[in-house]
């Protein structure tokens, strides 16, 4: 009898038993000889979710003694970490974990390269993404918002290749910065003004106290020269001109020679170093070979050779003495007025006021500014003849001596 083939044996090729599609093979369960928890013996244990990012919750890991039974052959799936964050982002060491050996391999080609997909480079630590939950992020994000706000240094500029050319706007700037600002110009013109001040005043007292006495004492020395000669050559004139040397004045203590010349001109006369007559108007006086009267001159006491520069030091008794071509006629100092006015022309009248003298006389007057190096006031130094000696006689003992 023929035997009666199953149903499922019957009719076209493609529906025969052989053509079934094969059941998918057993996964065993981590632990040997257990099944699904909740489940029957046999039943294929679930595969873990392997993807890196985001994870199922896993099934509890079973407590107690682990049941005993045949060993299963093949792989072990590696067990997935638990995930205690629902939607927080995950470091690289957790994915790699969570990932398997799969991803391990992949991770390990990537920091080969370096953790940068891009440039190798592995970012800096304010540029890594915040973990944790959503509290965690919004404090990373609040924190690069104020490192935006300028709490962290600003870039260094990218140096410049200095052999390409600047464009128009870097040659503006660039000169904005080379040009100096209206308060530095100010400051460098005020500061070359004083400068500049500074020197013509340092050259001014240098020309007038130390060039205005060379040139005075040159000239003084000229006249004293001319004066020597016209005696020599016997010329004797009726009267002076202004700015004529006709005598010379000696005074021992203060080791003074000086020219005594016709008026007080300050160009011609004082200015040259020269002691000056007074001679004109009404200050004329009169000359020391009068037989009365006053013999008045003046001198400076500061620059322009400073002839009268410590008659100040002189005291009663003290010679000066006046040569002229005939004779010598000598003086002792007598009084000193410390100051008066330059109006006060009554110092040299023919018997002075103020002298101390009360009838007249042959008188000698000395004056001068006062105090030092100004003009404000006058110093009078009086004296009274004493000796008249021509010069074939020689000199006096005021001078000897």
């Amino acid at each position: 009898m023929t035997p009666v083939r199953p149903e499922h044996e019957h009719g076209s090729p493609w529906f025969r038993a052989t053509n079934l599609p094969e059941p998918e093979p057993e996964v065993p369960w981590p632990y040997a000889g257990q099944g699904t928890p909740g489940a029957g013996e046999g039943t294929p244990a679930p595969q873990p979710y392997t993807d890196a990012a985001w994870q199922p919750q896993q099934p509890p890991v079973p407590t107690g003694p682990l049941p005993t039974g045949p060993t299963l052959t093949g792989p072990v799936p590696t067990p997935a970490v638990p995930d205690d964050e629902t939607m927080a982002l995950r470091t690289e060491e957790t994915r790699r974990i969570a990932a398997g050996p799969g991803a391990a391999g992949a991770h390990s080609h990537r920091s080969a390269a370096g953790d940068h997909p891009a440039t190798g480079d592995r970012p800096a630590t304010g540029d890594r993404p915040a973990t944790g939950g959503r509290a965690e992020r919004r404090k990373a994000a609040k924190g690069r918002g104020r490192r935006r706000k300028g709490s962290s240094p600003a870039p260094a500029a990218p140096p410049q290749d200095p052999g390409r050319p600047l464009t128009r706007v870097e040659a503006r700037r660039a000169a904005r910065a080379r040009k100096d600002s209206v308060g530095v110009v100010a400051s460098r013109v005020v500061g070359e003004v004083f400068i500049t001040f500074g020197v013509v005043m340092l050259l001014f007292v240098t020309y007038q106290l130390w060039w205005t006495n060379i040139r005075a004492g040159l000239e003084a020395d000229e006249a004293k020269k001319g004066i020597e000669n016209a005696w020599a050559e016997g010329r004797k004139p009726d009267a002076f001109e202004p700015g004529q040397g006709f005598a010379i004045m000696y005074i021992p203590k203060l080791d003074v020679v000086v020219p005594i010349a016709e008026g007080i001109n300050k160009e011609k006369v004082l200015d040259r170093g020269m002691v000056g007559h007074y001679a004109e108007g009404r200050l004329k006086t009169a000359m020391p070979s009068d037989k009365q009267g006053n013999f008045a001159v003046a001198g400076h006491r500061n620059t322009h050779g400073e002839p009268f520069r410590y008659i100040n030091r002189l005291t009663p008794g003290d010679p000066i003495v006046v040569e002229t071509q005939d004779a010598y006629y000598t003086y002792e100092m007598a009084s000193i007025l410390p100051q008066t006015p330059p109006s006060n022309v009554s110092v040299i009248q023919p018997v002075p006021q103020g002298s101390g003298f009360t009838r007249p006389g042959r008188y000698i007057t000395l004056t001068t500014c006062t105090p030092e190096f100004t003009s404000t006031y006058r110093m009078i130094v009086w004296g009274k003849m004493v000796e008249e000696r021509p010069r074939s006689k020689g000199k006096p003992d005021a001078l000897v001596g």
